[in-house]
This record gives C-alpha cells, sequence and structure tokens, in this order.
C-alpha cells in the first residue's frame, strides 16, 4: 500500500518536482554504489583463488571460490594475539569512557551545581585548545605507563564531546522526576543511577558505539605507547600486515603449506586482514542501529 500511494504521489507530482526525485534517487544509487563496490571488492579479492587475485580477473564478485587464504591467516598467531588485546582495550575502554562520560555530565547537567558554567567552559575550551602531542607524550610516558595497557585507555578516558551529548540528554529529563526522589530519600548517586541512566538508554547506546568503534580502530596510542608486540590491537598488526610485511604470514605458514602459501597474492593477504579487522563491528552494529537516530536527536535544538 506504501508502495502504490508513493507512486501515485509521484505521478500526480509536476515535472520539477519529478525531476527532482529523479535526481535525488540517482545520487542515492550513486552513493550506494561507491560505498558498496569497495567493500564488495575487498571480501571478493578475499574469497578467490591466488592465481585469479594475480591475473586481475576479480571485478565484483569471487572468481574460483577458495578459502585457503582464510586458512592461513587464521593459523597465524599474532593475528589472535591482536585480536585479544583489542577486545580487551575496547570492552575495558568503553565501558570506563561510558561510566566516566556519565560522571562528567551529569553534575554539569544539574542547575543547582555551583561551578556548572565555570566547569561548562572549561569542557568546551578542551574541544578547541590542547597540550599537544608532545607534551601528552610526556605526561604518559612519565606516569609510567609506556608499554601498558592503561596506556590505551586513560589518555582518552572522557570525550568532551561526547559528554556535552550526554550533559543534553541529562538536560532533557524532567526536573520534577529528580524532585520527587530527592524527597524520597535518594542522594545523588542513587538518583544517577536509578532515575537518570536508565531514562537515556538510547544516548549511552550511541555513545558506547561511538567509543567502541573508536576504540577498535585506534592504532595512533599503540603507536606511540605500546612497543611490545604481544600488547599491539588488532590495528596496529594490520598497519604492520598493510604496509610492511604481508609476507610474514607466508613465511610462518611453515614448509608443509610453502606450496600453498607460494600461490597466494600478497594484496589477496592484506584483503583478508581487512575483512577479519571489520567482522567485529559488523556483527555488533545491527544490534544497536535501532538506537542511532533516537540517542543522536536526544538533546537536539529545534528551530
Amino acid at each position: 500500500m506504501e508502495q502504490k500511494s508513493a507512486w501515485v504521489e509521484f505521478k500526480n507530482e509536476c515535472l520539477a518536482d519529478k525531476l527532482f526525485d529523479i535526481l535525488v534517487f540517482l545520487l542515492i544509487v550513486l552513493a550506494v554504489g561507491v560505498t558498496f563496490y569497495p567493500f564488495m571488492y575487498v571480501v571478493s579479492i578475499s574469497l578467490s583463488s591466488g592465481a585469479a587475485v594475480n591475473k586481475g580477473l576479480v571485478m565484483l564478485f569471487p572468481v574460483d571460490f577458495n578459502l585457503s587464504t582464510y586458512k592461513m591467516v587464521m593459523n597465524y598467531k599474532d593475528l589472535w594475539v591482536s585480536y585479544g588485546n583489542t577486545f580487551y582495550y575496547t570492552f575495558v575502554g568503553t565501558f570506563l569512557n561510558i561510566v566516566f562520560t556519565c560522571l562528567a555530565a551529569y553534575p554539569l547537567s544539574r542547575k543547582r551545581f555551583f561551578l556548572r558554567k565555570k566547569m561548562n567552559f572549561l569542557l568546551a575550551f578542551t574541544m578547541y585548545f590542547s597540550g599537544g602531542l608532545i607534551p601528552t607524550y610526556v605526561v604518559v610516558t612519565g606516569l609510567g605507563l609506556y608499554n601498558s595497557r592503561l596506556a590505551m585507555i586513560l589518555p582518552v578516558l572522557v570525550s568532551a564531546y561526547n559528554v556535552m551529548i550526554c550533559r543534553s540528554a541529562f538536560e532533557s529529563i524532567s526536573e520534577e522526576l529528580f524532585e520527587s526522589a530527592y524527597l524520597e530519600g535518594a542522594n545523588d548517586i542513587q538518583v544517577l543511577y536509578k532515575i537518570a541512566v536508565p531514562l537515556i538508554k538510547p544516548t549511552l547506546a550511541v555513545l558506547t558505539l561511538y567509543y567502541a568503534v573508536a576504540r577498535y580502530n585506534d592504532f595512533f596510542s599503540a603507536l606511540l605507547y605500546i612497543g611490545k608486540q604481544n600488547l599491539q590491537p588488532l590495528q596496529l598488526f594490520l598497519r604492520r600486515i598493510l604496509l610492511m610485511a604481508s609476507s610474514e604470514i607466508m613465511q610462518s605458514s611453515g614448509s608443509a603449506t610453502a606450496a600453498s602459501a607460494a600461490a597466494q597474492s600478497t594484496i589477496q593477504i592484506r584483503y583478508v586482514c581487512i575483512v577479519l579487522s571489520m567482522v567485529p563491528i559488523l556483527c555488533l552494529t545491527p544490534f544497536i542501529q535501532k538506537y542511532l537516530v533516537k540517542g543522536t536527536m536526544l538533546g537536539a535544538v529545534k528551530g
């Protein structure tokens, strides 16, 4: 019924509106194609045979479907070590991000907090001015965090922008709810975790996704502060494979699979690593997608 009504509405439009709708539709199709093709190409390369990849036969869909490269890469021990490190940094870091973001945003949303205006100004100030990369490195290393897991978590514990989003969500809650809770004898901690936080779950879901994706994709912090290979995250491993040493996986495959390893394309190994690095985010996004629009629009200013 909706499709029919949309078609009837389109037929009843004037020529200028029809041309505009067609133009918008073509632009959307173009945007989807430009976005989807590189992803499909990477997946197709990873699922094709090494001979087909070397001959340039893969354009859109896999040619000579083959999983030997996946088996080779997945037998590489450093991949799983970096995966474990990334999961640790993502889960622990995101949990602490959300906790400290709520602890920072809640008092800034309360009008009775006497430092509210000054702290909000200082929070906004940090978005435009920072100490710089070298002072930050000196502080982190001076605290003894170099080659420590905490170096991947503490320096980016709170995002000023995300605190502002969370603060706006807290401000959108009716003040009568807080007053009723205080009259019942609740303290600020109880009000925060039993009333305020449950009411902004869509916003927290969005912030969780923001923080988790940022944590998962973070390689620059590891590049600066993590020298030990057994502590490096997946993105740093992927960077090493893409830019420096794709052949190390083939060399590590051993003499038993030397012949099959020799047939593999280095670019195919790189693309397999890219696909494997995307799997967790692709699995997580569908479960949190329903909160994206609602959570992002909370606290928005109406024109």
